[in-house]
């Protein structure tokens, strides 16, 4: 990860991106309502690992709703192959278009080989902080199951505060 990466700590960086329906998506408008976020970068759209990490979260998308989290995915695709993409493999799930990689540039996402945007999946806590970052290109699926993991772990946690 890059020095200025966003890390375990770290307060989410707010950002705006349009979703597959066309319309905006702001971060801090999901945390204004007492959601988890889970924050997933992929690489692209309809690739053999991309299609794995999506239905893999789509397939755990009731249990991570049971965590209070709801999950947004960023890749530099358009909104068309987003819409396309949620259609096919009937995603429950935001999709966010980053053309310009602004916000994978934001959040300090690598690129693997210098050229391939990497696979990144961000646990964000109610209050904005990161609570786990996860980085593996050739691990999609574990992306889901760490998640899940770190949110029971939250869960927990906010059980025993309260």
């Amino acid at each position: 990860m890059r020095e200025d990466a966003v890390k375990v700590g770290d307060k989410a960086p707010d950002f705006e991106l349009e979703r597959q329906d066309g319309g905006l998506f702001r971060l801090n408008d999901l945390l204004k309502k007492n959601k988890n976020v889970v924050l997933y970068f992929y690489p692209k759209d309809s690739t053999p690992g991309c299609t794995k990490q999506a239905c893999e979260f789509r397939d755990q998308y009731e249990t991570l709703k049971q965590y209070g989290a709801e999950v947004v995915g960023i890749s530099s695709d358009s909104v068309t192959s987003h819409k396309r993409f949620e259609r096919i493999h009937h995603l429950p799930f935001t999709l966010l278009s980053d053309k310009g990689g602004q916000v994978r540039g934001l959040y300090g996402v690598p690129r693997k080989l210098g050229f391939l945007p990497g696979r990144v999946t961000y646990i964000i806590d109610k209050n904005g902080i990161v609570r786990y970052v996860f980085n593996s290109m050739s691990k999609p699926r574990e992306h889901v199951t760490t998640a899940v993991e770190v949110l029971s772990e939250i869960s927990r946690e906010a059980k025993q505060a309260g």
